[in-house]
């Protein structure tokens, strides 16, 4: 069908620290990774999420998304690092101000044979990525609709220059059981039509 595979490898989140929440530890990694690349995967998927604009927290966030993906560098996949922000948080302009910060740091470290996705929460200022989407070690930068509504997500997208959809919570919106085969199927085909558009916009 033309879908590119992508194995989810978290497993959860933990209490909050400093403002944010790391992944659990993930218990035979290698051997699922190793599944991973068997099974014809292209890449993973591993979230975390970040409250409040604290650098301690966001330092310790990017560098467990980072260590975790060079390993899954080195196992032949392509690690999408997707350190959240949430959408509710009051410092969320500050926090991705620090967060850009952070990651720039670690993609500037690679290797050139080291390459990653990132995926993130719509920014508060428009084009605020655009180091990061610029930047030769990241094949793509997605945005997560993080709870917004999908007109308010596809607002948001259409401003941000080279960003692309990777939504959700916003793509299934108004999607319910009761839904025959025939609604589900109309209500899909034009979710993914309006979220297509607002990307085209920002490229």
């Amino acid at each position: 069908k033309g879908i590119v595979p992508f194995l989810k490898v978290d497993k959860g989140l933990m209490g909050e620290k400093d403002g944010v929440q790391l992944m659990k530890p993930i218990p035979d990694f290698d051997d699922l990774l190793k599944k991973g690349k068997e099974a014809g995967c292209f890449g993973t998927k591993m979230r975390s999420l970040i409250k409040l604009a604290d650098l301690d927290g966001i330092k310790a966030i990017v560098s467990q998304q980072f260590e975790l993906g060079m390993k899954i560098c080195a196992a032949g996949l392509i690690p999408i690092i997707e350190p959240e922000v949430d959408i509710k948080s009051p410092e969320k302009e500050e926090a991705e101000v620090l967060l850009k910060q952070e990651i720039l740091k670690h993609l500037d470290q690679l290797g050139p044979d080291q390459k990653v996705m990132l995926k993130l929460t719509l920014p508060s200022v428009v084009n605020h990525y655009k180091e990061c989407i610029d930047h030769e070690n990241c094949i793509r930068v997605v945005a997560l609709s993080g709870g917004y509504t999908r007109k308010e997500a596809n607002e948001h997208l259409a401003k941000q220059n080279g960003m692309v959809a990777s939504f959700s919570r916003a793509l299934t919106e108004g999607l319910k059981v009761s839904d025959t085969a025939d609604e589900f199927e109309t209500k899909l085909d034009d979710s993914i039509e309006s979220i297509f558009e607002a990307s085209k916009a920002g490229i």
